[in-house]
């Protein structure tokens, strides 16, 4: 189990890295972004946790930059900005969890468990994802639908695997909320509307086929129709 650890704080890194080795991983340290990258893309980590205002580049950038050059450890981002759209941002780039500062250190143990439980989870199935004229290429990232190449966010990504693994069967706002973004639905946001509506803006708005349904009260569908 080993963690690449990235911040510049010296007082906050040797105390996070003191808890982790005690706890039993392997630690590896970068204080700015840069560094943190060139190892990230070096090494094999169980978890990456890094500071979003972090000298170089930033938390936000780095993770961007490695998601498009294939890295898929999981990411979870540390700051002291804890509104919404701060945390989209974060989920946008590709991190799959968020820590706002100040934080309790069991509690960033129970987030690594998290993510990397869910990855050992996840079943090994083909590179290639498809369903009708859609088709996602796990190892590059790539998304084509007939034969047009699709640009997505990290998030957008991680959304339309989810209902490429689970299509044609109606996906709760619960299901989606636990799953992409790991937290309990809360019925006061609407992010999974505009997450989905931004989906549809891609996969299906210059297709004269749809297939990215909405089941109301219920869910949405990838189906066709």
């Amino acid at each position: 189990m080993k963690i690449l650890l990235i911040e510049d704080d010296i007082k906050i890194i040797q105390s996070l890295r003191k808890g982790l080795e005690e706890n039993g991983y392997e630690v590896d340290i970068a204080y700015d972004g840069m560094i943190g990258k060139l190892l990230a893309r070096r090494n094999e980590y169980t978890v990456i946790v890094s500071d979003i205002i972090i000298p170089g580049i930033n938390g936000v950038q780095l993770c961007q930059e490695i998601r498009k050059e294939g890295v898929r450890t999981p990411f979870i981002m540390l700051t002291a900005l804890g509104a919404l759209e701060e945390k989209l941002v974060g989920f946008d780039a590709g991190a799959d969890d968020y820590l706002v500062k100040p934080f309790d250190f069991l509690e960033l143990l129970a987030r690594i468990r998290v993510v990397t439980k869910r990855i050992k989870s996840e079943p090994v199935t083909a590179n290639v994802l498809r369903y009708a004229d859609l088709e996602m290429n796990l190892t590059t990232r790539e998304v084509i639908r007939n034969n047009q190449r699709i640009d997505l966010t990290g998030k957008e990504y991680a959304l339309l695997e989810f209902l490429l693994r689970n299509s044609e069967r109606v996906l709760s706002k619960v299901d989606i909320a636990e799953k992409i973004w790991d937290i309990r639905f809360d019925t006061g946001t609407n992010i999974i509307e505009v997450y989905i509506t931004l989906l549809r803006k891609k996969i299906d708005r210059d297709f004269s086929i749809k297939l990215i349904h909405t089941h109301y009260g219920i869910g949405y569908v990838l189906k066709q129709e």
